[in-house]
């Protein structure tokens, strides 16, 4: 793949500067994250990606992606040398055929698509979906929900600050095709929070 001269510093620097022992750093807490899900873990290990994407965010790409995993991006992150330091990094290739992705990012501030643009996997098949990496202000002090569901002992209370108004509709839908739908993987700094697609949430009431 041709980088333009422009984007040649950030799309080859800002990778793990030890790739096997980070990404076994960052895949645990991932996977920490989705056994527990509304717990807040620190990755560890950080990326420098190109502006948009942050630190968190970068570091799962180099984890999660390669050339096997088409990767959705929104139109800043697509515009920006995100797409050439996935490229060098990871191999991964973008795709802009949302069911096309098995992961997705969107970086903080920017339109969330509806969950059901992307892969929801089959019945047979639940597995073949798509990961949702949503960087957000906060993973706390945002309005309470009460997440339910395996991993979790009764019940847990998360608190994301910068979900759209309309989450909890986008996560209801999501829940109603179960076994299908997607997981999601929320970031903020270098923090993150699973909500794998097994996980209830309603609003807390005061």
């Amino acid at each position: 793949m041709a980088i333009p001269a422009e984007n040649h510093a950030s799309a080859y620097a800002g990778g793990f500067a030890d790739p096997v022992f980070q990404s076994q750093s960052v895949f645990k807490a991932l996977m920490d994250g989705m056994a527990r899900p509304g717990s807040i873990l620190p990755l560890g290990a950080p990326a420098v990606p190109p502006a948009p994407l942050g630190a968190g965010a970068g570091a799962i790409a180099l984890t999660l992606c390669d050339d096997g995993t088409p990767v959705w991006l929104t139109a800043a992150l697509a515009r920006s040398a995100v797409p050439a330091w996935l490229a060098f990094h990871t191999g991964a290739p973008v795709t802009e055929v949302k069911p096309e992705a098995r992961f997705a990012f969107v970086e903080e501030g920017s339109l969330v698509p509806g969950f059901d643009q992307f892969a929801l996997g089959s019945q047979d098949y639940p597995d073949r979906s798509a990961t949702l990496v949503l960087e957000i202000a906060s993973l706390d002090g945002g309005t309470e929900l009460i997440a339910t569901g395996p991993g979790i002992r009764e019940q847990t209370v998360i608190a994301p600050s910068g979900l759209p108004d309309i989450f909890l509709a986008l996560w209801a839908e999501n829940r109603a095709v179960f076994p299908r739908g997607v997981d999601l993987i929320l970031v903020s700094g270098m923090d993150i929070l699973c909500l794998p697609r097994t996980t209830t949430l309603r609003r807390r009431e005061a």
